[in-house]
C-alpha cells in the first residue's frame, strides 16, 4: 500500500464556527470544499495521515518531524481554550521516515522539538476530518529553511516509507498562499499576492509541480506566501506518480488566498518526476553559465572546487589578468544553490597582497566558515552559483537620500562597530531597508547615532 490521495488545504482558524463567529460564512465555498475532502478521506479509512505544516518548527537547515506517541492542543491563541485535539503519532513511521532521510543525506528527524502542542495549521484539517474519521494516526511535519528540491526529495521518502510499512496514507499540505491580496488584509495588498495565487492555483489545477519547484523565493517573500512548502514536500510524495489533480475551491476574501486541491493517485507517470527534471534544468543552466564565467568567478569556483575535493588551497595562477595580480581591493564571494544563498563573506577593504589572493582567501571562507551555513560538501559543488564582487573606494555620506540600492552599498559605522550591504541585492528595494539590514548585521541601534558610507562594486557573475 503506498499514498491514495494527497490535498491541499488551507488552516484559517476563522473556518472554524466557533472562532470564526459568523466570519466563516464568508468562505463558504472554502468549507464546502474542506467538507469534500473530508467525506473522501472518511471512505479512504488511511492508517495514517501526514500532515506538513508551516506552523509547526521550523529551522533554517532542518525538517522537523514532531517525536513521542501524541500531542494535544487547543485554540486558546484564538480565544477558544475549550475547543481542544488530541492525536496519537505513528510512532513506527516517525522513525522509518527519519532512517529513510538520512540514507539520503537529507536533514530532517525528531531532534530539537520546542513546543509540544498541536499548531493551527494541523488543527484546522484535523477539525474537518474529525467529523467524518478518527480510525488514524498522525506524522507532523514541519518545513524549514532548506530548498526546494531538499523537500521535494523528503517527500519522496514519505511515499516510500509508506510503501515500505505497508501503509494505507493520505497526505495533507497545510498552507494558505499570499497573505497581500488586499489592502485592508493582514500584510497590505502587493502585486506580487494576485499574481503568486493565479499561477499556484493554476499549477494545482492541472497537476504542474515543475511549477511549484520554479518559483523565484524574492517574488514569493514578495507575495508573502506561506505554504508553498507543504506543497512541494506533498509533490515529492507522488514523484512518478500519475494524478487526477483538481482545485475545488480558491477564496481570497480576507486578503489572503485560500485553496483547496486534491490530487487523487492514478497510477505511474515516469514523466512526473519533477524532481529529477528540475535537477536536469539546473545542470544544465549551471553548464552555461560556467562556460561564460570570467576569470574572476572562475578563480573562485576552482579554489573552493580544490579546497572541498583536495582539502588544499589553490596556488595562485600565473596567467591571470594584470589587475587581478597587482590591484588591490575588498572582495566579496557569494555562492547561490538551487536560487538561495549558500554562502557570503568578504572584506571591506583589502586584507591580502592583491586581488586574486583576496578572492582565494574569501571564496574559501564564504564556503567553509559562513556562520549561517554547514560547510559546503562535494556533492554540492556542481550546484553552486558564484559571483564576485569587487568594492570600489568608499566615500562618506550624510543622507539616505545619497544612496541609491541599485548603484552603492552601504557601510553603517559606530565605534569599533560596522556592517556593510552589497548593492543591487534580490529583495532589497529602498535605501531604508538597505541601512535597515546594515543597522541590524553591525548591532547598531536605529535611534543611534551613526555614520555612513557608500561604495560601488564591480560585480562579476
Amino acid at each position: 500500500m503506498s499514498i491514495k490521495n494527497t490535498f491541499i488545504v488551507p488552516h484559517p482558524p476563522l473556518i472554524v464556527p466557533r472562532v470564526g463567529r459568523g466570519q466563516e460564512i464568508k468562505i463558504e465555498e472554502t468549507v464546502k470544499a474542506y467538507d469534500k475532502i473530508a467525506r473522501k478521506i472518511a471512505e479512504l479509512r488511511p492508517d495514517t495521515i501526514v500532515v506538513a505544516t508551516p506552523h509547526s518548527i521550523m529551522y533554517s537547515d532542518y525538517i522537523h518531524i514532531s517525536p513521542g506517541k501524541g500531542a494535544k492542543g487547543d485554540f486558546g491563541e484564538f480565544g477558544e481554550p475549550d475547543i481542544k485535539y488530541e492525536a496519537d503519532y505513528d510512532t513506527e513511521f516517525v522513525h522509518k521516515l527519519s532512517e529513510l532521510a538520512e540514507r539520503q543525506d537529507i536533514p530532517a528527524g525528531t531532534l530539537g522539538e520546542r513546543k509540544k502542542s498541536l499548531d493551527h495549521g494541523t488543527m484546522v484539517p484535523l477539525y474537518f476530518i474529525n467529523k467524518y474519521y478518527t480510525g488514524y494516526k498522525l506524522v507532523r511535519i514541519g518545513i524549514s529553511g532548506l530548498s526546494s528540491i531538499d523537500h521535494y526529495d523528503f517527500g519522496r521518502c514519505i511515499a516510500d516509507a509508506a510503501e515500505k510499512l505497508n501503509r494505507n496514507v493520505v497526505f495533507i499540505a497545510s498552507g494558505d498562499l499570499s497573505h497581500m491580496l488586499k489592502d485592508e488584509g493582514p500584510y497590505g495588498y502587493s502585486d506580487e499576492g494576485p499574481a503568486f495565487d493565479k499561477e499556484v492555483t493554476e499549477a494545482m489545477n492541472s497537476g504542474n509541480f515543475m511549477r511549484f519547484l520554479t518559483f523565484d523565493e524574492e517574488f514569493c517573500e514578495a507575495a508573502a506566501e506561506c505554504g508553498l512548502r507543504s506543497f512541494i514536500m506533498m509533490a515529492g510524495a507522488l514523484d512518478g506518480r500519475a494524478v487526477n489533480s483538481e482545485l475545488l475551491s480558491y477564496e481570497g476574501t480576507y486578503g489572503v488566498g485560500y485553496a483547496v486541491a486534491s490530487f487523487e493517485v492514478t497510477g505511474s507517470d515516469d514523466n512526473r518526476r519533477f524532481g529529477r527534471l528540475y535537477g536536469m534544468e539546473e545542470e544544465e543552466r549551471i553548464n552555461s553559465l560556467r562556460k561564460n564565467e570570467d576569470e574572476y568567478v572562475r578563480l573562485a569556483r576552482r579554489t573552493l572546487e580544490s579546497y572541498v575535493i583536495h582539502h588544499n588551497k589553490l596556488e595562485k595562477p600565473d596567467n591571470l589578468p594584470s589587475e587581478m595580480l597587482t590591484g588591490k581591493a575588498g572582495v566579496f564571494v557569494s555562492l547561490k544553490m538551487d536560487g538561495q544563498l549558500r554562502g557570503c563573506i568578504g572584506t571591506v577593504s583589502a586584507a591580502t597582497e592583491c586581488i586574486a589572493d583576496e578572492i582565494i582567501q574569501n571564496a574559501i571562507s564564504a564556503g567553509m566558515e559562513d556562520p549561517r551555513f554547514n560547510p559546503v560538501t562535494k556533492k554540492e559543488l556542481n550546484k553552486i552559483q558564484y559571483s564576485v564582487d569587487v568594492l570600489k573606494e568608499s566615500e562618506p555620506i550624510k543622507s539616505i537620500s545619497q544612496l541609491n540600492t541599485k548603484q552603492y552599498g552601504v557601510i553603517v559605522k559606530k565605534g569599533r562597530r560596522s556592517g556593510l550591504l552589497l548593492p543591487n541585492l534580490e529583495g532589497i528595494d529602498t535605501p531604508e531597508e538597505q541601512v535597515s539590514i546594515a543597522l541590524k548585521k553591525a548591532g547598531i541601534n536605529p535611534g543611534d547615532d551613526y555614520a555612513m558610507e557608500r561604495f560601488e562594486v564591480v560585480r562579476h557573475n
